[in-house]
């Protein structure tokens, strides 16, 4: 197989009305609802095609992090639970982190204690 020079390939795409500019990136990231994929020095170049912008990422060592959200918790829901649980602010709060904020699992698992 014959191989393309890449001012012959430059040019051919030019012609078919492809611009492709190379891009230099230090680190590329993914995020997914749950994890993000971290891509160390990936080779990157941008292909606009009829007014769309292609994004091409080739390479690189790959690193895979979760992601870890923090649920906010309001100061009033806290002191509603610890109320209607009979219980410490500290408990109500570590009940709503472990109830993902759900007030009525975060009562039950204080008073089934």
């Amino acid at each position: 197989m014959r191989r393309v020079n890449p001012r012959e390939a430059r040019r051919m795409m030019h012609r078919m009305g492809l611009n492709m500019v190379p891009l230099e990136v230090e680190e590329a990231i993914l995020r997914t609802k749950d994890k993000e994929i971290v891509i160390e020095k990936p080779e990157v170049a941008i292909l606009e095609v009829q007014g769309q912008k292609v994004f091409q990422l080739a390479g690189g060592k790959t690193t895979e992090r979760a992601l870890r959200k923090e649920t906010t918790i309001p100061e009033e829901d806290i002191q509603l639970v610890a109320m209607q649980a009979n219980a410490s602010s500290d408990q109500a709060r570590a009940a709503l982190k472990q109830s993902k904020g759900d007030l009525a699992q975060a009562i039950l698992l204080l008073t089934q204690k």
